[in-house]
């Protein structure tokens, strides 16, 4: 098979498609639909989120440096669509979402109750990318609806069946299931 140049894009697919949440100094605050956003470290947990300054939500982040990252299951695919194509500018997200805003135990942002987990951030660094600002936050507090959790407080993500967005193809996808676990084929090579 031969391979086409398609230029130099984002191709990478899968990503995370989640809700933060993030909130002013008055209290006032917003919703805003990221699909940068991932992982950036262990110890101490740190997770980043990329954001044009052009976004309504640009400035609370820049001014409280706080959020909440709420991962949606598939059941809320609509309004985490919404939270991206709508601007709080013009629409409360919140009333058109029909989403509960519930308090977060360090942060002031609040975080949705719909959302099965809710992951607490405080921004440590924002570099400026082009397009968009990257921040990246250290993990204060994570919160999980129990009946996701396993006996071990591990979230089980086929219990609220999180989604992702491919970003070339602008479509969400689900995740169809269980295919490997980290170092399986480790035992396989020895």
């Amino acid at each position: 098979m031969s391979k086409k140049n398609i230029g130099a894009v984002t191709a990478i697919s899968p990503i995370p498609a989640f809700i933060a949440t993030v909130a002013d100094k008055e209290g006032n605050s917003n919703l805003i639909t990221i699909s940068y956003g991932g992982i950036v470290n262990a110890i101490p947990p740190m997770v980043y989120m990329s954001v044009r300054d052009t976004r309504y939500s640009y400035r609370m982040l820049k001014e409280t440096g706080e959020f909440v990252i709420n991962i949606p299951g598939e059941n809320l695919t609509k309004e985490t669509d919404l939270c991206g194509i709508l601007s709080a500018s013009k629409v409360d997200k919140w009333e058109i979402t029909k989403l509960t805003r519930i308090p977060a135990s360090v942060v002031k942002a609040p975080m949705i109750e719909e959302c099965p987990v809710n992951i607490e951030c405080v921004t440590k660094h924002v570099i400026a990318l082009g397009s968009h600002d990257i921040f990246i936050a250290e993990v204060v507090a994570t919160h999980a609806d129990e009946d996701v959790l396993s006996d071990n407080n591990k979230v089980m993500i086929e219990k609220f069946k999180p989604f992702a967005f491919c970003y070339n193809a602008q479509e969400y996808w689900t995740l169809n299931g269980l295919i490997g676990r980290y170092g399986w084929m480790a035992k396989e090579a020895e």
